[in-house]
């Protein structure tokens, strides 16, 4: 009798449970829903701070976008979602321009690319300004060889290129590696020329500490001097990025052998890249100029992709010389983003979205923001690669595509975290501020309110 008393008592403590809960089931969920409402418009208006991008400038036929233009290369595959006749287009064409159309035809592009060049004339030096607000952009650092017109501070910031101070000795061996490479490395030969023709210098010095003084030193100086905040490496297009430490003495040697017209080996060149990288990466630090270093597989036909692992610059990243050098791994390392996340431990090292944020979903980048926001929020920096696709669909578009897919994925990737109570409402705020923002206004120094 008291074992059935006992069941009986516990059907019905089940049963009122049961029913005590069901409002409580239903309050959390309302409460949970309004909470993401709040935060997904909180994090709408947040004005942004664009780390990477490939901004057009109003010269025409702008050639100063990019120190390596991959339209060179040929024909390359381009992911599904920012091809032509992706939909995410649309949703962009709509929120920019206003249009209204359903797909993407020929016809579409020919009006898209008339409306734009209508907005362009009718805005004058205006437009670029009006392209960052339709993306809630109010800081964007372009990384381009030269600012050029139209694009100036304080709402376009400028990071340089450096790869091409690392080849001052004949390239001919390292651009018959691959069919890329043999295309690219006559632009990094050109950008040489140039930095040495600004620096009004005639031919490379003989030997390797005036290069590195009168070059180097010289050339971000100068770029410092003109309002440059960082210097970027395309490295990974060009050579893998296991930079090593080699001796000044073992540098100076190969210098010496080669600049009147030697061939260097590949493992001597590699050596001289190697010291330069690291004497340009110091100068740096001490010029409080951010060092940005591309970490994306893909982009070439013979793009080689282990060699863009973040670990491969563990070595770069742990050397007590450069600690006062801060790094930025531009694309987070894309499919290698677990490695960057192991790189975020670093008390020097940065992580941005550039690129993610317009190859991968809302849904994919917000697991990447899950696992580097848990861990290091204060090392994470939004940021677009925007540049033109081809005609009706210029930067100001993919600004537009990236600046939404990453606001998306913050949402869903801050949500989750404060459903299983990892942080509060108020803290997911205060992440996407600083993801979207404040991070990059610190690290840069922009004096941001």
């Amino acid at each position: 009798m008291r074992k059935l008393f006992a069941v009986v008592s516990i059907a019905c403590i089940t049963v009122y449970m049961s029913s005590c809960n069901q409002p409580t089931i239903a309050h959390e969920e309302t409460t949970s829903h309004q909470s993401d409402t709040e935060l997904s418009e909180f994090i709408s208006k947040i004005k942004a701070v664009d780390n990477h991008n490939h901004v057009n400038s109003s010269a025409p036929n702008d050639k100063d976008y990019d120190a390596l233009p991959l339209e060179g290369l040929g024909k390359i595959e381009l992911p599904a979602r920012v091809r032509p006749g992706s939909q995410q287009w649309i949703a962009a064409a709509k929120a920019v321009y206003g249009f209204t159309a359903t797909e993407l035809n020929e016809k579409v592009f020919k009006d898209l690319a008339d409306t734009a060049a209508n907005v362009i004339n009718q805005k004058g030096e205006k437009f670029p300004e009006w392209a960052l607000d339709q993306a809630g952009i109010e800081v964007m650092i372009a990384n381009r060889i030269a600012m050029g017109p139209g694009r100036s501070a304080p709402r376009f910031r400028w990071v340089s290129y450096s790869d091409a101070l690392l080849y001052p000795l004949s390239t001919k061996a390292e651009a018959a590696v691959t069919p890329d490479r043999e295309k690219l490395f006559p632009l990094e030969d050109q950008l040489l020329k140039k930095y040495l023709a600004d620096l009004n210098i005639s031919k490379l010095p003989a030997t390797l500490d005036e290069y590195l003084k009168q070059v180097v030193t010289g050339t971000l100086e100068a770029q410092k001097k003109n309002g440059c905040l960082g210097l970027k490496f395309e490295a990974a297009y060009l050579r893998s990025l296991d930079f090593e430490n080699p001796s000044l003495q073992s540098a100076r040697e190969v210098y010496a052998k080669n600049i009147y017209g030697g061939e260097p080996s590949h493992e001597n060149y590699k050596l001289l890249q190697d010291f330069i990288f690291h004497y340009t990466a110091k100068e740096a630090g001490r010029m409080g100029m951010a060092i940005h270093i591309h970490s994306f597989p893909g982009a070439g036909n013979y793009f080689v992709a282990k060699g863009c692992d973040p670990l491969l610059l563990e070595s770069v990243f742990n050397d007590p010389e450069l600690r006062n050098t801060k790094f930025v791994i531009i694309h987070g390392g894309g499919t290698f983003y677990e490695h960057t996340s192991a790189m975020l431990w670093k008390p020097n090292v940065y992580a941005d979205l550039s690129l993610l944020a317009l190859v991968w979903t809302s849904e994919q980048l917000s697991a990447v923001l899950k696992d580097w926001l848990s861990q290091f929020p204060e090392k994470v920096i939004y940021g677009s690669d925007a540049s033109a696709f081809g005609p009706g669909l210029g930067w100001e578009m993919s600004a537009w595509l990236a600046s939404h897919t990453a606001r998306q994925a913050l949402t869903i990737a801050l949500s989750g975290m404060i459903k299983s109570n990892e942080i509060t409402l108020s803290r997911a705020k205060e992440i996407a501020t600083m993801v979207l923002r404040t991070n990059a206004g610190k690290l840069y120094n922009l004096g941001l309110k």
